[in-house]
């Protein structure tokens, strides 16, 4: 019996400790991806900011500015571009919607983002776009890879609808989670009007006839938290101008936005603690339940070899027993 039992948590033994590999491996790259129909939004502020009045068309200090940026996914077309593309698809459709302190708007632009559901790359496909232009992307927008590494990245960055490297610089502590800090650099750089303008009657194209041209460079900070690849905290210190041509009245440049752009407080929170739950989560795929499968392996195989010794082990022959006197006759 005790050599039956031992077979049998030897073949319990060898499963769990072939599981452990199969479920960091095999099982979480398939399994931990961008749910399909994922809806997100965020509101950022830039307090103090400069900002263009387009009726005097000149800049001035505004008490903030508010972007809200949201993020939805169009479930459809992911599964339509999947059919073709061979692999788990999510496509974002993303607006950034700019307003100032009386709450009219300043710009809005659209952005539609398809990516790998697992590795976050770009999955390029029709509809890809940036406020109407088609674009061809080429590193991450948005969100890191799940378990990122402590390396420099390539980051597209919707205004000048290029790639640059997001340097890592850093390990830090945010509000209590371990994060990655990156940084990048976009250097003043010609860019195009918004399709959409402030005022009534003006366009990208009727400005763009009067020889001004828009100009634009930022200072991009990220805090990622590295098991989910999600950024906790997000700032940019961002700079627009407008130079030349006529519409300025001979003046070469005029700020048309200033400001260091900040997650509101109340985001900040919301992020920091779906962020903790969803690091939970994938932990348990990449360590929790790989590492208790090979102790819980090793304890069973111990378990095993300990009956099978003792099912090897001989009898005990018991007390010998006194030998009885022969009789003796006469």
């Amino acid at each position: 019996m005790r050599r039956k039992a031992s077979l049998i948590l030897l073949a319990l033994a060898v499963f769990l400790t072939a599981l452990a590999p199969l479920l960091r491996w095999y099982a979480f790259p398939r399994l931990a991806k961008i749910p399909a129909n994922q809806y997100q939004d965020m509101v950022l502020e830039a307090k103090g900011a400069t900002l263009l009045d387009y009726g005097t068309m000149k800049a001035r200090k505004v008490s903030k500015v508010t972007i809200v940026q949201t993020l939805k996914g169009d479930v459809a077309a992911a599964r339509r571009i999947e059919r073709t593309a061979g692999r788990d698809v999510v496509v974002w459709d993303g607006l950034s919607y700019v307003q100032g302190p009386d709450g009219k708007m300043v710009s809005e632009i659209p952005e539609r983002y398809i990516f790998d559901a697992h590795s976050q790359e770009p999955v390029h496909a029709t509809g890809e776009m940036v406020d109407g232009d088609p674009v061809s992307r080429t590193g991450i927008e948005f969100k890191w890879p799940f378990l990122t590494e402590k390396r420099d990245y390539e980051y597209f960055d919707a205004q000048t609808r290029t790639t640059n490297p997001i340097h890592y610089k850093g390990t830090r502590t945010f509000r209590g989670v371990k994060v990655y800090y990156f940084e990048q650099t976009i250097p003043w750089t010609k860019v195009a009007f918004p399709k959409k303008m402030p005022v009534q009657g003006i366009t990208a194209e009727s400005v763009a006839k009067t020889g001004t041209t828009r100009w634009y460079t930022t200072v991009r900070k990220f805090w990622v938290e590295p098991v989910t690849g999600a950024p906790v905290y997000g700032e940019e210190i961002h700079k627009e101008e407008l130079r030349g041509g006529t519409l300025l009245g001979g003046r070469a440049k005029v700020t048309a936005f200033a400001g260091d752009v900040k997650m509101r407080e109340d985001y900040v929170r919301h992020t920091v603690a779906l962020v903790k739950h969803n690091r939970t989560l994938v932990l348990l795929m990449t360590s929790y339940l790989p590492w208790g499968s090979l102790v819980l392996g090793v304890l069973v195989l111990g378990l095993s070899l300990w009956l099978e010794a003792r099912a090897r082990r001989p009898a005990d022959p018991g007390p010998a027993r006194a030998e009885e006197p022969e009789p003796v006759s006469a």
